[in-house]
């Protein structure tokens, strides 16, 4: 199970956070790692508190697009941050789950092969290594580029003069063009940009390989069930049963723990993603300068990505649940007991019921969550292109 979460477990012990425990029995006092957290809670909140300053003053001059770029940036920082909080919060209902999922984990060829653990492993670390890739990609570009384009035109090529500038726009009560605490300032707001993308990268990854684990236990006893041969004895069928129902019912407990853990941070994930991908899109169609129309691109791709993969992975978990009751239903039970037949329904009837990745209640994730989103975040930028062009 452990390779399922290496990619997350990587990303959260770069931010100094033990996101499970895996010995529920073992309390780790980790100095270095609380260090190591709390340094980037404080840094990303002051960059926040100064970006937060910055907005409210470029909307009182009405310099709405330095506005709407900070305020994409002040989103960014909530979500990470929210992500992270959730997890450090939740750690001891999230330790459980991971553990009941180590238990249920299969051991063994036999039974890796029967829930063709190979193939979900394969594909949950070829898209977390993806996913992982845009966006360090995305933050790196950010937080280089003005270093790099200081470097490169003015101190190499002699372009032009470029002078010292900060990857964020954020209010200083000091001149730090021309000195020392330029440099401070480069490396905390770098340290923070870093802190907001993997502490989205982290949790998403977590969300994803608990996601896929679900669907591989509910594709299991689809399968199980589909093609069970029955024995047309009662007492040996019915237990059968009584087993399919107690692991249907713990899929479903550990479904409610799931969306108990990450429900609130994907709801805050969805609404303020649908203002960050409305801002982004908004500084690419008001005339903004070609660099920055490349950064806010790979901005915009990597906001998509991430509503994407969390609804890819919401459609994939109700479509392994619904599909319970088409497998119940194409068993051959036409020379079934009476009985049988009657507890057969009753399956059917409760997997009709479909197990949905939740945004808290007000959402149920699927790709058609992705639909709403967007529809949202378009309505948003018709108002500010409005505004603006006013």
């Amino acid at each position: 199970m452990d390779n399922f979460m290496k990619y997350a477990n990587f990303f959260y012990t770069t931010l100094g956070i033990e996101p499970y425990r895996k010995d529920l029995l073992q309390q780790r006092n980790n100095l270095r790692g609380r260090i190591m957290f709390w340094t980037n809670v404080i840094n990303i909140n002051l960059i926040m508190v100064g970006e937060s300053i910055y907005f409210l003053s470029a909307l009182k001059k009405g310099e709405l697009l330095e506005a709407v770029t900070v305020g994409s940036y002040i989103g960014f920082i909530i979500v990470g941050l929210s992500k992270m909080f959730f997890i450090w919060w939740k750690k001891p209902i999230l330790s459980e789950l991971m553990s009941e999922l180590k238990e249920m984990h299969p051991r063994g060829k036999v039974l890796e092969e029967a829930f063709n653990l190979h193939d979900y492993l394969r594909s949950c670390s070829r898209i977390s290594m993806n996913y992982s890739l845009l966006y360090l990609i995305l933050i790196w570009t950010f937080n280089l580029y003005s270093i790099l384009e200081f470097l490169i035109s003015e101190k190499w090529l002699h372009l032009r003069v470029v002078g010292k500038t900060l990857p964020y726009f954020m209010y200083t009560p000091w001149e730090w063009q021309n000195n020392w605490s330029y440099y401070p300032l480069l490396i905390s707001q770098n340290l923070a940009g870093y802190t907001a993308a993997v502490g989205q990268i982290s949790t998403d990854l977590l969300i994803c390989a608990v996601a896929t684990m679900v669907v591989m236990h509910f594709k299991h006893l689809s399968t199980t069930l589909e093609h069970h041969e029955l024995s047309g004895n009662w007492e040996r069928d019915s237990r059968f049963l009584a087993d399919t129902v107690r692991y249907h019912e713990r899929l479903l407990r550990l479904s409610d723990v799931v969306n108990d853990i990450f429900g609130v941070p994907l709801l805050l994930n969805f609404m303020v993603s649908s203002f960050v991908i409305c801002f982004v899109g908004f500084q690419m169609t008001a005339g903004v300068s070609p660099d920055m129309i490349t950064k806010q691109f790979l901005f915009l791709i990597s906001a998509m990505s991430q509503v994407y993969l969390i609804c890819h992975h919401g459609q994939m978990v109700a479509d392994a649940s619904a599909g319970l009751s088409l497998a119940a239903y194409s068993q051959n039970w036409n020379h079934a007991d009476i009985r049988y037949k009657r507890a057969l329904v009753l399956i059917i009837s409760r997997a009709q019921k479909v197990t949905y990745l939740k945004a808290t209640i007000f959402l149920d994730i699927t790709r058609s969550s992705m639909t709403i989103l967007l529809q949202v975040s378009y309505k948003f930028f018709a108002l500010l292109r409005t505004m603006y062009g006013n």
